[in-house]
């Protein structure tokens, strides 16, 4: 797909994915929130974000790549419940097992093919092999991931969510990029501590 075609695509189903995001956020006063010590009034480029501009500037990455649009990154968004997020996958990557604490994701396929899925409360495994033109909804705090099982061709997601805050919590990197102690860990995945640190030597490689 051209990138000028992809930037028509995203442009397009923005505004239906962002629509039907479910808010989460608690309600605010005032139209719109202003950072700390800024004066006002705002203008327009307060409400925009130029962070995606490399989606269409550069080529596409080597590896699995996010960009987001959350409060963090674009601050107008504070109080509108809203973000989103473009996922890039090259051949044969995936999006680790992670969970969103404040809010479901709605996801969008653009480009290619995933293998998706999420764990319930009951330890139920939910999948589905989505293709170009599908929309997949994980539900809010559940574990869930995506893959890019196709060996030759990439991958290009939007995903939506109901809060301008809703975090990630990636399970590799909270369990073995942390400093939570070696010995429990190993009890806790019924192993020792020898390949406890050889999983996490492997996340910092």
């Amino acid at each position: 797909m051209k990138k000028q075609q992809l930037f028509l695509l995203v442009a397009a189903s923005l505004a239906i994915i962002i629509q039907t995001a479910t808010a989460g956020d608690p309600d605010i006063l005032t139209d719109f929130i202003l950072p700390p010590n800024t004066p006002p009034p705002a203008d327009g480029s307060f409400f925009t974000f130029t962070g995606m501009r490399p989606l269409i500037t550069d080529p596409f990455p080597a590896t699995f790549k996010v960009f987001k649009a959350s409060m963090e990154q674009f601050p107008a968004l504070n109080g509108q419940s809203v973000s989103y997020a473009v996922l890039m996958y090259p051949a044969g990557t995936v999006n680790p097992v992670h969970t969103h604490p404040r809010s479901a994701e709605l996801l969008f396929l653009v480009q290619g093919s995933l293998e998706v899925g999420f764990v319930d409360t009951k330890n139920a495994l939910f999948t589905q092999s989505l293709q170009q033109g599908d929309v997949f909804v994980f539900p809010k705090g559940l574990v869930h991931f995506q893959y890019n099982a196709d060996a030759k061709n990439p991958a290009v997601a939007i995903s939506a969510f109901g809060s301008a805050n809703a975090g990630t919590v990636s399970l590799p990197n909270t369990l073995f990029n942390s400093t939570i102690d070696d010995s429990v860990l190993a009890l806790s995945f019924k192993t020792d501590v020898a390949t406890i640190q050889k999983l996490k030597s492997g996340l910092q490689g």
